[in-house]
């Protein structure tokens, strides 16, 4: 039986900060080499933004196809004078693995590697079908140079897999709760509203701009966008900034800003939000003159892998590992599945949230095992009996 916990203490190792590689690319290539897997290194570049390594390896060459997908990179440790262990040691410590990346995503990355290695050592490779690893150094990142193109590559070479399992932390309380069939979109925007900078004492000679920002604001805040569906909650915009960079309390300044995320169901898209944005704006501006600019970015399109026989096969082997009945959910934030969706039926499965992006951040060993025998049976479920 292959052990997850040195292959995640090895991965741990590797200072993988977005955009570095740091050598875990590499050890999971000759990791798995060693278990029959082809691997291909892709680097991606793009102006404006860092290159990216990427790796695709792949056993087998016969359909159906099926994916891991996941990331090798990792947030900042922060000051790790506050860490109890190293985030790149790996320690163990009363039964958890600790160092940056244990849960978000290095450990179902192990998980990945162990429960492929023991699942075609226990059909000696005979099996109909392929087995593939995606893995990215850029989910953490601007995600330009990552997942996105290599599925553009892979289209390329007519190897587009047939379901993809990504191993992003998904589970709340107990390892088990809960499987992702889809996410929120989301996306950004930046509205400026530009006046005349004068003095606040004679307001009569200025063009104050944040009244606008602030009555646009309003409007946009107090609209309810949708009552959600049956799968999703209800969308809503939330404002995360306002600068009007204005260090003086007797100027009015020539210029307000403001940043806002909106996440939206699959009831509207990312130009339905932007046009509601703009049709808003202009209404303030009809009623109050000025300058009103708006610029979106940060999109990312709602998607939902409706359940049928794929999310099956996920929910039954998480229910015979743990014996919990998982909730299938659509609820937090995006992750790379946003671009797989686009070519193949992706679902997302890992370990409890607990500790992500935090200080000390880690995994239990039983946890981290058994992810490992949750994705063994999710191999033994697909490719059926031998």
């Amino acid at each position: 039986m292959t052990d997850p916990v040195p292959i995640l203490q090895r991965l741990i190792a590797c200072q993988t900060v977005t955009p570095e590689e740091g050598g875990a690319l590499g050890l999971v290539e000759e990791l798995m080499r060693e278990k029959g897997f082809r691997g291909e290194r892709l680097k991606f570049s793009e102006t404006g933004t860092p290159d990216v390594e990427n790796l695709f390896a792949v056993y087998g060459t016969d359909a159906p196809h099926f994916c891991f997908a996941g990331h090798t990179d990792v947030v900042p440790p922060g000051d790790e004078k506050s860490w109890r262990h190293s985030p790149f040691g790996g320690e163990i410590d009363n039964g958890a693995i600790y160092g940056r990346g244990a849960r978000d995503m290095k450990g179902s990355i192990a998980a990945f590697m162990a429960a492929a290695s023991d699942f075609i050592e226990a059909r000696k490779g005979a099996f109909q079908g392929s087995i593939s690893l995606l893995l990215t150094g850029d989910e953490e990142g601007p995600a330009i140079n990552g997942t996105v193109k290599v599925l553009t590559w892979l289209e390329e070479q007519g190897r587009i897999p047939d379901h993809c399992l990504v191993g992003e932390p998904t589970c709340d309380e107990r390892l088990g709760d809960m499987i992702k069939i889809g996410r929120r979109g989301s996306m950004n925007a930046t509205i400026t509203v530009k006046g005349r900078q004068g003095h606040s004492a004679y307001p009569q000679l200025a063009d104050n701009p944040i009244p606008k920002l602030v009555r646009l604001l309003d409007r946009l805040a107090h609209h309810r966008l949708d009552e959600g569906t049956h799968q999703f909650e209800p969308s809503h915009l939330a404002i995360t900034s306002v600068d009007v960079g204005n260090p003086a309390t007797n100027i009015i300044p020539a210029k307000a800003q403001a940043q806002v995320n909106i996440r939206f169901n699959p009831l509207h898209t990312a130009d339905s939000i932007g046009q509601w944005i703009e049709k808003e704006a202009q209404s303030v501006k009809a009623k109050m003159g000025g300058e009103i600019e708006c610029l979106f970015g940060g999109t990312a399109e709602a998607f939902l892998t409706s359940p049928g026989a794929f999310v099956d096969v996920a929910r039954k082997a998480v229910h015979k590992v743990t014996g919990v009945e998982p909730r299938l959910s659509t609820s937090g934030g995006t992750s790379d599945a946003r671009f797989i969706t686009n070519y193949c039926p992706v679902i997302e499965f890992g370990p409890r949230s607990a500790t992500i992006h935090q200080v000390d951040e880690c995994i239990p060993i039983e946890e981290l095992v058994g992810i490992k025998d949750i994705y063994q049976e999710v191999l033994q479920s697909y490719f059926g009996s031998p």
